[in-house]
């Protein structure tokens, strides 16, 4: 059964913006979804959606220090329906706005 997360988290890693749901990774394996989170959390450490958003923003971060994306391009490129929507979900994953991530990165690389 360890297999489970380990396929789950490749395809989160390989389609990081595609609308993920307890209910589609769980069909990814085969699993239920109650048996499912219960094992993903169990191995990982954490419930499955939560990794789902750290990654994004672990990407989102990333992109906002290297490739100059705005926070609007990130917003769409991971799903999210608003730019405050994206900037919310990324304040409580990475504890501080995507604008200040921004313009950290601008002022370093000045």
């Amino acid at each position: 059964m360890r297999v489970y997360p380990v396929i789950t988290i490749t395809l989160i890693h390989r389609e990081p913006s595609r609308a993920w749901t307890l209910a589609s990774l769980a069909g990814e394996v085969a699993m239920s979804r109650s048996a499912f989170a219960a094992r993903f959390t169990e191995l990982v450490g954490e419930p499955a959606m939560a990794y789902v958003a750290r990654w994004r923003m672990h990407l989102a971060v990333d992109a906002l220090r290297h490739q100059g994306s705005s926070i609007g391009e990130l917003a769409h490129r991971f799903g999210y329906r608003s730019e405050a929507a994206f900037a919310r979900a990324f304040k409580r994953v990475i504890g501080t706005p995507p604008g200040a991530v921004r313009r950290k990165a601008e002022m370093t690389a000045a």
